[in-house]
């Protein structure tokens, strides 16, 4: 009985990440691995270097058929101009769902400065993508003694376009950024309409970095807010995270705090109902040597009923290339 229940708990804390298989790529932590562009289209080429990243992230080692997600992005300027363009691929594993997809992004930059003594910028920038959702029922019938009509046996696959639209500003060390994901309405793989055919995502983040002059130490204290219009879901992070500077570039560590605002119900063994909200603490260590970019990420659920404690494991690498002559005379990672 007390298994039974501890599932029930579990099912109703991790109902929101089953939607969240079909709403796109997922986001959790990456994006403070040197790549905003990864959730923000506006940072498509808002640094004075040309990036492509790339990261891979395991869950819950140990178990079969554990979420995983590979990532790639690049991005750029068009040459001198403000324009810039950039894509994403990626390929997201869970369970018997699972999805892929690819953006292609145009954002441009609107420079209020007159050089880059003091970064004033303003941007925006549009992804247009197309997301394959797949749902595998092969082995569904392989269990009940009569066919399960309903079922149908095989791989169902549907195909689905979609944009994000959004806007970043960088005024010296100080950002912000507003993003709306799958502005477009889509049925996904089975067609659940009430469930699925609003899957507009929020964003809202902000950062300030902090440099004592002289210092070869920087401190970045940063806040994402995600809001999901058809679920009526909020999650906070709040981040932190400290640079230093060395011979051959730089070595960076952080802590990020996500933390659910709607918790989900369940029984306990003694008959009564309890809650609990998604609570997560992401450590981060990176470095950046030249211009290539080393980042690992740890993942811990810190909420009585999860499903395993191995935790969430994710490798980023990146290599900065077609650098600008002069780097902005700010301590701003995203733009330098």
């Amino acid at each position: 009985m007390k298994s039974k229940i501890l599932f029930i708990a579990f099912a109703a804390l991790v109902y929101s990440q089953a939607i969240n298989a079909q709403e796109g790529m997922p986001i959790y932590a990456d994006y403070l691995s040197d790549n905003y562009y990864l959730i923000h289209p506006s940072m498509a080429g808002a640094a004075n270097c040309a990036k492509i990243r790339v990261t891979a992230r395991q869950q819950w080692f140990g178990q079969d058929d554990a979420p995983k997600l590979l990532t790639m992005s690049v991005n750029s300027k068009l040459g001198e101009s403000q324009s810039a363009l950039g894509a994403i691929v990626y390929a997201d594993n869970n369970g018997y769902h699972s999805q892929k997809g690819g953006y292609v992004t145009y954002a441009h930059h609107l420079m209020f400065s007159r050089s880059v003594t003091d970064l004033n910028m303003l941007s925006f920038g549009l992804s247009a993508g197309f997301i394959q959702y797949q749902l595998d029922e092969t082995e569904f019938n392989n269990d009940l003694p009569v066919r399960d009509p309903i079922i149908g046996g095989i791989v169902q696959s549907e195909t689905n376009f979609n944009l994000d639209f959004g806007f970043s500003y960088h005024y010296l060390d100080f950002y912000a950024h507003a993003t709306v994901k799958n502005l477009l309405n889509n049925p996904g793989v089975n067609n659940d309409l009430q469930i699925t055919s609003n899957l507009r995502r929020f964003l809202l983040s902000a950062g300030y970095v902090y440099n004592k002059f002289g210092s070869s130490w920087a401190f970045e204290p940063s806040v994402l807010y995600q809001f999901k219009s058809g679920t009526k879901e909020s999650i906070i992070d709040i981040n932190a995270k400290a640079y230093k500077s060395m011979d051959f570039g730089q070595f960076w560590a952080g802590i990020s705090y996500r933390q659910s605002l709607d918790g989900a119900e369940y029984l306990t063994d003694s008959g009564s109902i309890s809650s609990q909200k998604l609570n997560q603490i992401t450590p981060i260590v990176g470095v950046n040597y030249n211009k290539f970019m080393f980042a690992y990420t740890y993942t811990y659920q810190t909420n009585d009923v999860v499903l395993d404690n191995s935790g969430f494991h994710q490798l980023s690498i990146g290599y900065n290339f077609n650098c600008a002559a002069k780097r902005y005379e700010c301590h701003c990672p995203a733009v330098n």
